[in-house]
């Protein structure tokens, strides 16, 4: 059974971020979340094991559900 990696796994983090920010740039909120949407369907099927995709859509609920 495959374990979801929550260590960071980066050589350099702060490029990742940058990154990711960047995507975003001049999106409007529902492009934005729409492109969210498919990063999540692109690495998921990247990953294509459902048992890690579950543990992760997981840990990212609760990520969320703590900030409230």
């Amino acid at each position: 059974m495959s374990q979801l990696n929550t260590q960071s796994n980066f050589n350099v983090p702060d490029a990742f971020y940058e990154r990711l920010i960047s995507a975003h740039r001049d999106l409007t909120t529902n492009e934005s979340n729409a492109m969210n949407a498919a990063l999540v369907l692109l690495l998921s099927n990247h990953i294509g094991d459902l048992n890690v995709i579950s543990q992760a859509l997981d840990e990212a609920r609760r990520s969320v559900m703590a900030e409230a």
